[in-house]
Order: structure tokens, then C-alpha cells, then sequence
């Protein structure tokens, strides 16, 4: 017997000219994530990623204001769901993230919010979103958004939409 399967990886690319587009393109984010998403954010130091993970809380309907978890490791915010952001930049291997306990917020009934995720990334279960960031310059950020989650397609057909916005195109 044959076993079919395909692996479907979706993928879109942004530009942020503005922290307010990054805000826009993270309300987006987080209006569209259910309890059990985690977005693994990834990109240099001051590309935006505290910018991007404020526009998802308040895309998740929180008033409350993002700040970089970096020295606390996890910051949770009030939303329609929780949210738990966490900051891996300070921590130097996969067992240091291991030690951390993060599997009662990951598989949790929150939205998981992860900076510097590349430092860990196989620690990540697959049901997830990856943002990586790149700095084009001091105002311009290019957002590449991707996961193999089918589950995901509602976020990536709500960005399409920012897309066009964000370049002009019908």
C-alpha cells in the first residue's frame, strides 16, 4: 500500500514602511489566531518584532501595551484568549529552553507569542505561524510570513488583503 501525503507550506511577503503597517499587519495576526496558535517570531535586534507582537494583542482585543519580555522571559496580556508573549534572546541553547517549562503556555489555551524563536525552533510543535523580519533600511521592513498549517490559510487570505493595500494593487 501507498501512503499519499503532501506537505502544503504557505508563504507571503510584506513591507512595513511604518511601525503603524507593522501594527496593521499584526492586528491582522492576531484577529485571525485561535487559542493553541503560536507565532515564532524571528529577526535581527531592533527589526520590529515588540512592534509586530503589539499589533497582535491588540488584534486580539486587548488594550494593553506590548513590552519586550526579554529580562521577565514571558509577559501575559488580557485578551479575548490569553497571550503570552516570551523573549528567548537572552537564553544560549535548546536545553536552556527546555528547562523553562514553556509546555503549559504552548499547549495552553492561549496564543503563544515567541521573539528570538529561532534560537529554538525545534522545540516548537508544527501548528505554528513563522514571522522573519528583515531590516531594509532604517524605516523599510520586510515581513515574511509563512506556515505549513493548513489551519492558518484564514490569516494568510487576511494578509493577501494588507498586501494589497500596502502596494496599491486591486
Amino acid at each position: 500500500m501507498k501512503d499519499n501525503f503532501r506537505i502544503h507550506s504557505m508563504q507571503i511577503t510584506l513591507e512595513s514602511h511604518a511601525t503603524s503597517t507593522t501594527h496593521e499587519i499584526g492586528r491582522t495576526i492576531g484577529s485571525k489566531v485561535v487559542p493553541g496558535d503560536i507565532v515564532l517570531l524571528s529577526g535581527s535586534l531592533g527589526a520590529g518584532k515588540t512592534t509586530l507582537t503589539q499589533g497582535i494583542v491588540w488584534g486580539l482585543g486587548s488594550a494593553e501595551y506590548a513590552r519586550s519580555p526579554t529580562f521577565v522571559l514571558v509577559n501575559e496580556y488580557d485578551a479575548r484568549v490569553p497571550v503570552y508573549h516570551m523573549d528567548l534572546y537572552r537564553l544560549d541553547s535548546f536545553e536552556e529552553v527546555d528547562g523553562l517549562g514553556l509546555d503549559d503556555y504552548l499547549y495552553g489555551d492561549g496564543v503563544c507569542v515567541i521573539e528570538w524563536a529561532d534560537k529554538a525552533s525545534s522545540y516548537f510543535p508544527e501548528r505554528h505561524l513563522s514571522v522573519f523580519i528583515r531590516t531594509v533600511s532604517d524605516e523599510i521592513r520586510e515581513l515574511t510570513i509563512e506556515s505549513c498549517n493548513t489551519e492558518l490559510h484564514s490569516i494568510f487570505d487576511a494578509l493577501g488583503r494588507i498586501g494589497a493595500s500596502i502596494t496599491g494593487s486591486a
